[in-house]
């Protein structure tokens, strides 16, 4: 789990999105795009996209996963009632799988936001050096203030300030978690 992060955003920055031989350049030097093939996708301008569309294609595998596991679980027998019955294939999306993918959809957006607030291996890896504002998430934010900037040996260390940003993470998961659990209600479906 620790591993995939980081070789899926050393893989964009070398290969998607480097401005002389990336996969970006190549497709908007073949349509005629010079100007856009010139770009410099990482660099201050663009850093923040960047980061978000690689974070994004990385973890759409990783939902569909568990998606894909979920549509697995339901019996194929509600879905042959269902046909037998005279509902459509939109009918049975609707009434049949949707309310068995309720656990799975708050299951992921719980995930989804832990993997949003603890952004840390992405923020490190679009900007390794010196730490920029475009990729300052609150786990980056937290590591500079406990642990000091890497760039400078006399830089200040506030555990203190850093505990108390863990625990701002905590509650904005608590909270997500809260809020996701009230709008997905666990109605439990009639089997």
């Amino acid at each position: 789990m620790h591993i995939v992060p980081i070789a899926m955003g050393t893989m964009w920055i070398s290969y998607v999105y480097n401005s002389s031989y990336g996969l970006l350049h190549n497709i908007f030097k073949t349509i005629g795009l010079n100007k856009l093939s010139e770009t410099l996708w990482t660099g201050p301008g663009h850093l923040f996209w960047s980061m978000l569309v690689a974070y994004c294609f990385g973890m759409v595998g990783y939902h569909m996963l568990i998606f894909m596991a979920s549509i697995e679980q339901i019996p194929k027998d509600y879905h042959e009632a269902a046909q037998i019955e005279g509902a459509n294939i939109v009918q049975r999306f609707f009434y049949i799988t949707l309310p068995f993918l309720r656990g799975c959809f708050r299951t992921n957006i719980v995930m989804w936001t832990v993997f949003t607030v603890a952004f840390f291996v992405w923020g490190q890896l679009f900007s390794p050096v010196n730490l920029s504002y475009a990729t300052v998430a609150p786990m980056n934010y937290m590591y500079e203030i406990v642990f000091g900037s890497s760039s400078s040996a006399a830089t200040v260390r506030d555990s203190g300030a850093g505990a108390a940003i863990g625990v701002i993470m905590m509650i904005i998961v608590i909270i997500a978690f809260s809020l996701t659990n009230l709008i997905v209600k666990n109605d439990d479906v009639e089997l």
